[in-house]
């Protein structure tokens, strides 16, 4: 039996804003070569200083009135300093009390899926109800850095679906004897704060990912926006999935991630935007990439995703090539004066039909201090011309 999540979504028309960071490491030396990257300079005073820094943006976007704050989960890499995203959803929870703490997310596939849904029962609890529980597949390479072959995604997304709802609404201890999972006695404590679970947010970029989200009424992420009609078709694709399982998606069901950069003018908006979409691709993503050719070329550990994989990899190059001015008329990344983000925002909200934008204002190496300046030209400037599109 699929029980529904609580409907916060669709209980308000406003549009809703996140705000998201990925926690890179922005003291690379050189160009890493290959993937995982070693991490012989790591320096743990400056590690802690970026934390120290990435936890205060995090927590003022509750200042910044957004509606979310979130953290994901990636590995093996400087793109990255959050390989567990839910220490750090902790400390937000604590340390806010109205913004939703959006964990997007945990990788399911990757982990326990008993110790994810204890984990998350947690953070919902600890944060009186707030949290958003996003159930991510992960990129390919993160399947190479836990030894899980990424032809078997899907099936574990599925399972691990499955088994965490139940642990989360079944109230007796019960057992689980799946293909991939099995537990003797499941019984967590504690339950989720929200009944009978926390939303749930997934992807659906591909059919049997857009099905799985549908039937879970989940709110959907598409980032690294390719282009508007992408974006479209990807949302129409859900659409028609939710209208599959008897019901309608909603606006409030559809989240457009973006990277960011807010500047008082067209023109220093700009400089700052090509400034950290350079250490973005020549530096963070360079190591992504040759992770993605590596699970390209061993087509048997990736079992029958050639083609999606060909795809992404084929996403990566073109959004990589674009000029920032290309990229903007394309509508995968939101660069400019707060008039400027207002225009572009709507032009992708008409596109796409979404409710909720996902922000990520750290591009590359962008600075702390310009960052939240860009978060408080949102709030002053752009959430009032945009909260009611």
């Amino acid at each position: 039996m699929v029980h529904s999540a609580p409907q916060d979504v669709g209980t308000a028309p406003a549009m809703k804003f996140n705000f998201f960071h990925s926690m890179p490491w922005t003291h690379y030396e050189g160009v890493p070569e290959s993937w995982p990257v070693s991490s012989g300079n790591f320096d743990g005073v400056r590690g802690k200083a970026l934390y120290d820094d990435y936890i205060e943006s995090m927590v003022h976007a509750e200042s910044c009135d957004f509606d979310w704050i979130a953290c994901n989960e990636h590995h093996y890499s400087p793109f990255s300093l959050m390989p567990n995203c839910n220490l750090i959803a902790s400390i937000i929870a604590h340390r806010t009390t109205k913004s939703k703490v959006a964990v997007l997310g945990n990788l399911v596939p990757l982990l326990n899926p008993v110790r994810v849904a204890e984990e998350y029962a947690m953070l919902d609890v600890m944060s009186g109800g707030r949290l958003i529980a996003g159930f991510m597949r992960g990129i390919p390479h993160e399947y190479l850095a836990y030894n899980i072959a990424p032809g078997e995604s899907q099936a574990r997304m599925r399972e691990a679906t499955e088994l965490i709802i139940k642990a989360w609404t079944e109230p007796e201890p019960f057992g689980w004897e799946g293909e991939y999972y099995q537990f003797p006695s499941i019984s967590i404590w504690p339950k989720p704060f929200q009944k009978p679970y926390p939303q749930l947010l997934m992807s659906a970029t591909n059919p049997e990912a857009a099905n799985l989200a549908a039937r879970y009424r989940a709110i959907i992420g598409m980032v690294f926006v390719q282009d508007l009609d992408w974006a479209r078709n990807v949302a129409d694709g859900y659409r028609k999935a939710a209208a599959s399982h008897g019901w309608e998606a909603t606006p409030e069901h559809l989240l457009v991630g973006e990277h960011a950069v807010i500047a008082d003018t067209d023109e220093e908006a700009l400089e700052i935007m090509k400034s950290g979409h350079d250490y973005l691709h020549r530096v963070l993503m360079r190591p992504q990439r040759d992770a993605q050719r590596i699970v390209i070329e061993k087509t048997r550990f990736y079992g029958d995703n050639r083609e999606r994989a060909d795809n992404f990899q084929s996403k990566l190059a073109l959004i990589r090539t674009r000029s920032v001015e290309e990229s903007i008329e394309a509508g995968s990344i939101l660069c400019g004066s707060p008039a400027s983000v207002v225009k572009q925002m709507k032009k992708i909200h008409a596109a796409v039909g979404n409710g909720i934008f996902s922000l990520n204002f750290k591009v590359g190496d962008v600075p702390e201090k310009t960052l939240r300046h860009g978060m408080e030209l949102f709030r002053d400037k752009v959430l009032p011309e945009m909260r009611n599109v």
